[in-house]
């Protein structure tokens, strides 16, 4: 195999990447069980998990139940502090033996391989996403990538077993810069695929916060010269490690911004409760001023302003609905309305995908339609803007609707129905827009659940077929031929 041709940074690259400052950061990380089980964490941490939780979890350890190795433990001290008075947060990060009582699910969720023409790149769309780093500064325990995360063998399409290895900068860029090439010499679509320029580019992992800021830098500014036109990058450290936005980080975007003033920059946060950003008292209650209002954590509110204070910088907020977490709509009108407040934007909320062990976290599909819908009946329209979306095997699906009532004429609507509607797919996107209705399934998890009940499928989510080559969108003359 021919091996890549180290990155040489240009000019104006290389005078970015000069001026980058490091921090320095305290996250006191326990990782693993062990420091529980042998008392060795911090005296005041050690209460986290009770003798008996620790007795059950010790009983499981080495066997196909264990929990650390579906997904290894991790945890911050800023974490823990606000997990004290908060059960939603304790959920997030706190092992616990019910995860393994199912292990139904997918090593490759969504074949997401399927995709991967270059190591640690996935690219469906008009944006690519990333693996850049394979870890977080703590570990959700519902966590979308829990393949990544615990370094899984996994299969892929070509029948190879190994892990998901990680992007390097010397791969990617030549990978975007002949894509891109080839886009243009056909007239603004590729000649195989169909898909356009890839233009966005999706840092995520892991976490790419817990990269130092010259790594981080060191990606804008190739992504950028190869002529990608927005990054987003992706992360929940705001909630697990917020000092980690602190002067240095924010001093390095400033600079990218001035460097590249045309490339639109967007941090993805994950917050999936109001108790991971909000100040309490010490009885748990939300701290508010002498106006009514609530008040952040400190560290997290000083990193959101930092953030929300730059104009040519988005901050969005998107998070699962899980079960115990926030399957509540008062949490989940909290969070949108004070994220909101604060100057973010909420983009989206998911339906758990079919991770490893799903069904010890995931709500029902309808559950938590009803869950969201409920909990924006109380916002604005500025509020209110994040739509539920679930991830089919061909791209991102909005859960666009739920019937209470039967549909006049339309057999197996007797109990109403759920309106599934493609939002991306790969490609040139042929079957954006189109809807797939189902009759309603209260304990549905997955779309599998609905198989015995579709009733119309122009959306095609029930007559999928793998693409035929690892990397590969569906090829144009087979987009052409399903749909002219």
């Amino acid at each position: 195999m021919t091996q890549p041709q180290p990155h040489v940074p240009t000019a104006r690259e290389q005078k970015f990447l000069e001026g980058v400052e490091e921090g320095r950061y305290e996250r006191e990380i326990i990782s693993g069980l062990g420091p529980f089980f042998n008392e060795k964490a911090p005296e005041d941490m050690l209460s986290f998990y009770s003798k008996d939780e620790v007795t059950s979890l010790k009983v499981l350890k080495g066997t196909d139940r264990d929990v650390e190795t579906r997904m290894p433990v991790k945890i911050t001290r800023h974490y823990y502090d606000l997990a004290k008075t908060s059960a939603a947060i304790q959920r997030i990060v706190k092992a616990s033996p019910d995860e393994t009582m199912d292990l139904a699910g997918s090593e490759d969720p969504g074949n997401q391989m399927d995709y991967s023409p270059v190591e640690g790149l996935l690219h469906k769309y008009e944006m690519g996403l990333m693996y850049v780093v394979s870890t977080c500064s703590a570990h959700c325990r519902f966590c979308y990538r829990e393949e990544l995360i615990a370094r899984k063998q996994i299969k892929r399409q070509d029948g190879t077993i190994s892990k998901k290895g990680l992007a390097l900068i010397p791969e990617i860029i030549p990978y975007i810069k002949q894509h891109n090439a080839a886009v243009a010499k056909n007239g603004g679509v590729h000649p195989e695929s169909g898909r356009e320029k890839l233009r966005e580019i999706l840092l995520s992992g892991g976490d790419p916060m817990v990269l130092n800021n010259s790594k981080i830098a060191a990606w804008l500014g190739a992504l950028a010269e190869a002529g990608v036109e927005s990054i987003r990058i992706g992360t929940k450290e705001m909630a697990f490690y917020p000092q980690r936005f602190d002067r240095t980080f924010l001093s390095m975007l400033d600079r990218f911004h001035e460097t590249y003033p045309q490339v639109g920059l967007h941090m993805m946060l994950h917050f999936e409760h109001p108790d991971e950003f909000l100040a309490k008292d010490a009885e748990g209650n939300y701290v508010e001023d002498t106006q009514g209002l609530k008040q952040w954590v400190p560290a997290t509110g000083e990193g959101m302003r930092g953030l929300a204070s730059r104009g040519w910088l988005s901050v969005e907020n998107q998070a699962p609905i899980m079960k115990g977490i926030n399957d509540d709509p008062d949490a989940l009108r909290i969070l949108q309305r004070e994220f909101k407040r604060a100057g973010g934007e909420n983009h989206y909320f998911f339906c758990g995908r079919d991770i490893i062990a799903y069904k010890a976290f995931n709500v029902p599909i309808e559950t938590a339609w009803t869950i969201l819908n409920t909990s924006q009946k109380g916002l604005s329209g500025v509020e209110s803007h994040a739509r539920l979306s679930i991830t089919h095997y061909k791209g991102k699906t909005e859960v666009a609707a739920v019937t209470n009532e039967a549909i006049p004429g339309l057999a197996g609507s007797e109990d109403g129905v759920l309106i599934f509607k493609i939002l991306r797919n790969a490609g040139s996107a042929p079957d954006r827009g189109k809807v797939c209705i189902v009759g309603r399934n209260p304990e549905a998890l997955w779309f599998d659940d609905y198989e015995d009940r579709v009733l119309f499928d122009e959306a095609g989510l029930y007559d999928y077929a793998r693409v035929s080559a690892a990397g590969q969108a569906p090829g144009r003359a087979t987009l052409e031929a399903a749909y002219g």
